[in-house]
């Protein structure tokens, strides 16, 4: 197959996979290479030998690979000499996601289904119990929902993260560390009782973020509840330190940083940080092979799992950052129709059709032009001889990922890291987060640290 003839019917192909059906070439062979034509799966073969694994995208040969990166990428890269390391491309779908999710999304496919409010349930009614719902998913409502539904596909997550924000001119100009934790009381899949912590079944997660430096903001944290009925906002509570009490937040101001100076927002999380249907018009325009970071993010090298930098004006704006062939990319639309006064019309998601994760987002302004853009590197955390564990089987998470304004230059990166002072550190599927990160009484705990 010819890379001008998947790309001339790809947006017109009703189903995943090429040389034949992909979820049945899943289920029975655990990879994807029999779905996929060599040249949708080896950058060599699609540049005829002009680029090959182990090479670096730069500015002096990303022409040749333009239709594969998302418009932030394909800018930074240009204009901002940002480098992307080409590694090889991920088969075995087991290594795409946690073992116990992937294997959940096996046994539960074709039992979900949308009630009258719009709600995934499990064929019972009840709340899904687990895996992606829609792991064939042809739609964006589909695709959406299944994200929504898990972030980052674990029952329980701790992320100790370092934030560094910078202007046009490529200074740090803010810097943070943080705390981002998060725990799903349904759909649980190692976490007893599972699949439901009964006691909760109302809701879909608890989030917090807390904020241990600089000394300006340190202490300052947010509760997020979310309901299970993707028609309503979250909850969302705070602790200010100056005033040493808890209030709540109204949370329809979601398109704007929760700190100075970020370029991150409360939408941005996993290009789906709103409830389901507060968002509309969900289509799907396209699909694309793509060059994405889904593999060998994690840098073990550094005993804080921290990430060299590079380009931008001042040699520092990105991580260095790893790309890979993405055989088949679903790229979807939606509008942000419960929120009148957002200041963007639409977002773009591009979806990995093998594991249905988003791999770049960008927002357009109401004038239709390119607003902001968010780009990360999932992995498994095994690399070089070194290995986190999640239970009996490798850690799969985010390693890093970048929000970038197109019209101010600013630019925030955010690195997954082992832990920050004051004992925190990151985990996977530990009961114990709740009661550390996730109630009032800890936020005030936290707050007064």
């Amino acid at each position: 197959m010819k890379r001008r003839d998947f790309l001339r019917y790809g947006g017109k192909f009703a189903g995943a996979g090429v040389l034949s059906s992909l979820w049945p070439t899943i289920g029975s062979t655990g990879e994807v290479t029999k779905a996929y034509p060599d040249e949708l799966l080896s950058i060599e073969a699609y540049t005829r030998g002009k680029i090959k694994e182990g090479d670096y995208i730069t500015v002096d040969n990303v022409s040749l690979v333009k239709d594969l990166l998302d418009p932030a990428k394909y800018k930074q890269v240009v204009e901002l000499g940002r480098k992307l390391k080409v590694v090889p491309t991920t088969t075995d779908w087991m290594k795409m996601g946690p073992w116990e999710y992937q294997e959940a999304t096996l046994s539960n496919q074709g039992k979900a289904r949308f009630d009258k409010r719009g709600n995934v349930v499990n064929q019972d009614g009840k709340p899904w119990i687990g895996g992606h719902p829609f792991p064939y998913g042809q739609t964006a409502l589909e695709l959406f929902a299944g994200l929504t539904l898990s972030w980052g596909r674990h029952d329980a997550n701790v992320y100790a993260m370092k934030e560094y924000d910078l202007n046009s001119g490529g200074v740090i100009d803010y810097n943070y560390d943080l705390v981002w934790a998060e725990m799903s009381p349904v759909g649980r899949t190692v976490l007893d009782p599972k699949p439901y912590w009964t006691r909760h079944m109302d809701k879909l997660r608890f989030n917090t973020v807390v904020y241990t430096s600089p000394d300006s903001e340190r202490g300052s944290s947010y509760l997020s509840v979310w309901n299970y009925d993707q028609n309503k906002l979250p909850e969302l509570y705070g602790y200010v330190p100056y005033f040493r009490r808890i209030r709540q937040f109204p949370t329809n101001q979601r398109f704007e940083p929760l700190v100075p100076g970020s370029a991150l927002y409360l939408s941005d999380a996993w290009a789906a940080g709103d409830p389901l249907h507060t968002w509309g018009n969900y289509k799907v325009v396209g699909r694309q092979t793509m060059l994405a970071g889904v593999s060998d993010g994690w840098n073990p090298h550094h005993q804080n799992w921290e990430h060299g930098v590079h380009g931008g004006p001042k040699g520092e704006s990105f991580f260095d950052s790893v790309v890979e062939m993405i055989p088949e990319v679903i790229v979807c639309e939606a509008e942000p129709t419960g929120f009148k006064r957002a200041p963007i019309s639409k977002k773009r998601v591009w979806f990995d059709v093998r594991n249905q994760m988003p791999i770049a987002m960008v927002t357009y302004d109401r004038a239709g032009k390119p607003f902001r853009s968010f780009d990360g590197c999932y992995c498994m955390f095994e690399k070089d001889g070194y290995k986190v564990m999640d239970g009996s089987h490798p850690y799969w998470s985010w390693a890093y990922f970048h929000a970038y304004e197109f019209q101010t230059g600013r630019l925030t990166r955010v690195e997954h890291v082992k832990e920050l002072k004051g004992g925190h550190k990151s985990s996977v599927n530990d009961n114990s987060v709740y009661r550390k990160y996730l109630t009032h009484t800890a936020l005030s705990r936290l707050g007064r640290v």
